[in-house]
């Protein structure tokens, strides 16, 4: 399936490692031009050059999503670098035990980018935004509040930004994965902290495995590429039928 993307103009969020490094690479390959950030500049210079290697147009900087006003500035200075905007994805996540800084990155930031974006989207032909979100948005998770908290507002403020922006042929729909396991990442970490935890996970999903980020990603490109051009306003669950509720 050709996803139409060739040629077209992503900015992402967090793309240095895990699902958002991912998720660029997928748009890359596709051939479309990307911009990332992320707070460490060896790791955006890495997966910069990384991206050109397919010969697309990539550039990167260094920063913290969430001092709001210096990520809308880049925002708009990548926009402008790329010569326009047609996808914004945004990945980024505190994954904190702390609410104001939960707040901070995954909702606030995501909001700020959302609003920089916007003016940039608008004079696209395939305007598109997607969030990533988690499972835990739908679970009640006792030990992750402020995670699963912020996860879900931002469900609800994708859903409600979907039909806010159809008349204006913009897309919005979010990807909320399960366990997925990347080196650096939640999973790893907690083969060592708590294997018992890991190996709980492992049971309960019937695939008997962890996700990758390339699984993620694929559904995320997929949803943001004109492929899906009449998707907008869903939640697409990559949990590999881990969970035994029924999602309406």
């Amino acid at each position: 399936m050709d996803l139409g993307l060739r040629g077209k103009k992503a900015i992402i969020s967090g793309a240095t490692r895990g699902i958002g490094r991912s998720i660029a690479e997928c748009l890359a390959t596709e051939g479309c031009d990307v911009a990332i950030c992320a707070r460490t500049a060896t790791e955006v210079n890495e997966a910069v050059s990384a991206m050109r290697v397919h010969g697309v147009n990539a550039m990167g900087s260094n920063l913290d999503v969430a001092n709001t006003s210096a990520f809308a500035q880049w925002i708009n200075q990548a926009a402008e670098d790329l010569g326009g905007l047609d996808i914004y994805i945004s990945t980024v996540s505190a994954q904190s035990f702390d609410w104001a800084r939960s707040f901070e990155v995954d909702i606030q930031a995501c909001v700020s980018g959302v609003e920089a974006a916007l003016p940039h989207l608008k004079k696209s032909d395939h305007g598109s935004i997607v969030a990533i979100a988690s499972q835990a948005a739908l679970l009640s998770v006792p030990s992750y509040k402020p995670y699963s908290a912020m996860k879900a507002a931002l469900i609800s403020y994708m859903s409600s930004l979907s039909r806010e922006l159809a008349p204006l042929g913009i897309r919005v729909n979010v990807v909320s994965p399960g366990e997925i396991y990347f080196e650096g990442g939640f999973w790893q970490r907690m083969e060592q902290e708590d294997p018992d935890l890991v190996a709980e996970a492992l049971h309960k999903n019937i695939l008997g495995r962890f996700g990758t980020p390339l699984e993620v990603a694929r559904a995320a490109v997929f949803l943001a590429s004109p492929a899906a051009s009449f998707i907008s306003g869903t939640n697409l669950l990559v949990d590999g039928a881990s969970k035994e509720h029924v999602q309406f």
